[in-house]
């Protein structure tokens, strides 16, 4: 199926891959029984985000990978009709990285330039202007970077003369005395086919680590496309809080309830969200935590900032203390 875009008056066809393989790891226990783009942001599962957002540039034919838990992954999107799009799905046995991703459905995306999108983001990034530039350049790559005022947990992009980007680096430091915002990496991609000079064949490779640093040695056009719209990253237990109620905020909401969850009366929720066939029972408080489906709060229990989750979808304990049938974990 072709998808036309239509992009500085010139109509061509783009296709898009989704990058969904990832654990999740940071994410736990929310993760224990589903993959990270799988989880639900405002009752919609987070990927199809991702897939509307292309969608909304007519880019409708979509490659997403998996790996960890790849079911939840088909089960939120299926055939990618409700989103106005259709997905091909790529299983890989064993994990391979941003880039092996990409080599492993080579044969799909050599035909004309692509977009490459994680699949754990919701942005406003306006990707019709990062094509164009794209183009405009004959660059290999297009990397939409933002500025990382707060100086988060990113890692660095270091750019040029001309916006090309020169290096990957480490993440920035709070105590930097430098007046220049560090640069980071939104996951948001335009590439040529001719990337795939640069990706070793059946592989793990990473795009940051592995291809691009080869690309700008050879010469090659990697740029950067600096945008400040809004862009949010959801792989942390607290930044999916955090976002979570910054749009409760700014939909004038103080929680999210999921289908067939239940609040009953003389129970408290404030700040907080709730996935699916959740009970709050009366006499119970919440406050800035995630409940889990199917998970039921006993009477009288008081929670804040914390996961809760059934304790019979987790195999294994790594951190927080088991109440009855439910698995609390503390959000640091």
């Amino acid at each position: 199926m072709n998808n036309l875009t239509l992009i500085s008056g010139v109509t061509t066809t783009m296709r898009a891959m989704i990058l969904a393989a990832g654990f999740g790891t940071r994410l736990w226990p929310l993760t224990e029984d589903r993959t990270k783009p799988a989880i639900p942001f405002f009752n919609k599962p987070l990927i199809a985000y991702a897939a509307e957002y292309l969608a909304s540039y007519g880019i409708r034919d979509l490659i997403v990978n998996l790996h960890h838990e790849p079911d939840s992954v088909r089960a939120a999107l299926g055939d990618g009709s409700r989103f106005g799009v259709r997905i091909d799905y790529s299983f890989e046995e064993e994990i391979l990285g941003t880039s092996g991703a990409l080599d492993r459905v080579r044969e799909q995306l050599t035909g004309s330039d692509f977009v490459v999108i994680n699949g754990k983001i919701v942005t406003t990034i306006d990707l019709s202007k990062a094509i164009e530039e794209h183009r405009a350049r004959n660059a290999i790559a297009t990397l939409v970077l933002r500025p990382n005022t707060a100086r988060e947990r990113f890692s660095v992009v270091e750019t040029g003369n001309e916006g090309r980007i020169i290096k990957f680096g480490g993440f920035p430091t709070q105590d930097d005395n430098s007046r220049v915002t560090p640069l980071m990496f939104t996951g948001v991609q335009v590439l040529s086919p001719r990337i795939f000079d640069f990706i070793p064949r059946g592989r793990f490779s990473h795009s940051t680590s592995d291809v691009y640093p080869k690309a700008i040695e050879a010469g090659e056009s990697v740029i950067a496309h600096v945008s400040g719209e809004d862009w949010f990253e959801l792989s942390t237990l607290s930044r999916y809080l955090e976002v979570s109620r910054l749009f409760m905020r700014k939909r004038g909401v103080n929680m999210v309830q999921g289908e067939g969850s239940v609040i009953e009366p003389g129970a408290s929720v404030t700040g907080s969200v709730l996935w699916n066939n959740v009970v709050v029972e009366g006499g119970a408080r919440l406050s800035s935590v995630v409940v889990g489906d199917d998970v039921r709060i006993p009477a009288g229990s008081v929670v804040e900032h914390a996961v809760i989750v059934r304790r019979d979808i987790v195999k294994e304990v790594e951190r927080g203390r088991v109440a009855g049938e439910n698995l609390i974990v503390p959000i640091l």
